[in-house]
């Protein structure tokens, strides 16, 4: 395996662990950010690998929505911050309707 897919594997875990155990959701989204940019390295390795630029041209447009997602994810936590005081998901449970 190449050296670039253990690295893009072992930042997918570390994202994925930090999703699974933190409270914060600041914390927790910047798990996910590390999840996707660990699938765009693993895109750009195989790319590499193959040598074809297909798998780069994927990362364009994947950093493009990932960007959009974490600025629609802050503008979300802005609200209970202001209500709550706190952004812990354990917050989130009494929004439920």
């Amino acid at each position: 395996m190449d050296k670039v897919q253990l690295l893009a594997a072992f930042l997918f875990t570390v994202g994925l662990l930090i999703v699974l155990i933190r409270r914060n959701t600041i914390i927790l989204l910047m798990g996910v950010e590390l999840m996707l940019n660990a699938a765009n390295l693993s895109l750009v390795g195989f790319s590499h690998h193959l040598s074809q630029i297909d798998g780069q041209m994927q990362v364009f447009f994947v950093i493009n929505i990932v960007a959009a997602e974490s600025a629609i994810g802050l503008l979300k936590l802005v609200k209970p911050y202001k209500n709550f005081g706190s952004i812990k998901t354990d917050m989130a449970m009494g929004l439920r309707g």
